[in-house]
């Protein structure tokens, strides 16, 4: 079986942010019944040095359906930010899943092969669209979801590996 640059890229994309989704509704739930104010987690970090729970999330978006934008216009760049609250991220989450949902394997597809550059200050990075999404895009987008995953945790959100993986495709 030949897997495609759709598969292996929103495939698991599907898969990340589906989780990612749940797993935030799961702590708004949690905030709720602990006494929790969600918007005090939007600002949690795991070390002083590191962004707060809004930014993993605004990532998690951002290397997931930003990234497959980035890929047709040919140019991707740090995301832009944005002050939103928790139910604004948890919004931004569910839009950005539902967008991965409507996008088409031809559609996808067709990226292989494309330019790509990554551009940070005067620094440039040359990719292929498939370069660029399998080792850029994809492994940024795992890294936030895990720390926003980590930072509901270290905070007390009964959250479990289950919640992490998220929707998984096994055999039927």
């Amino acid at each position: 079986m030949a897997i495609s640059l759709y598969d292996v890229s929103v495939g698991s994309m599907l898969q990340t942010v589906g989780a990612v989704s749940a797993f935030v509704e799961k702590g708004r739930a949690w905030c709720s019944e602990a006494g929790v104010d969600p918007d005090d987690v939007v600002e949690s970090r795991l070390a002083a040095d590191m962004f707060p729970f809004r930014f993993q999330l605004l990532s998690v978006v951002h290397h997931s359906i930003n990234a497959i934008g980035g890929a047709r216009a040919g140019v991707f760049g740090p995301p832009a930010p944005q002050d939103l609250d928790y139910a604004g991220l948890q919004a931004l989450v569910a839009d950005a899943l539902a967008r991965l949902k409507a996008l088409s394997t031809d559609e996808v597809n067709a990226l292989e092969g494309r330019d790509v550059v990554f551009k940070l200050g005067q620094s440039q990075i040359p990719f292929t669209a498939e370069g660029f999404l399998m080792s850029f895009s994809l492994p940024n987008l795992h890294f936030h979801a895990a720390t926003a995953y980590d930072i509901l945790r270290q905070k007390g959100a009964p959250l479990g590996k289950r919640d992490y993986l998220g929707a998984m495709k096994i055999r039927a």
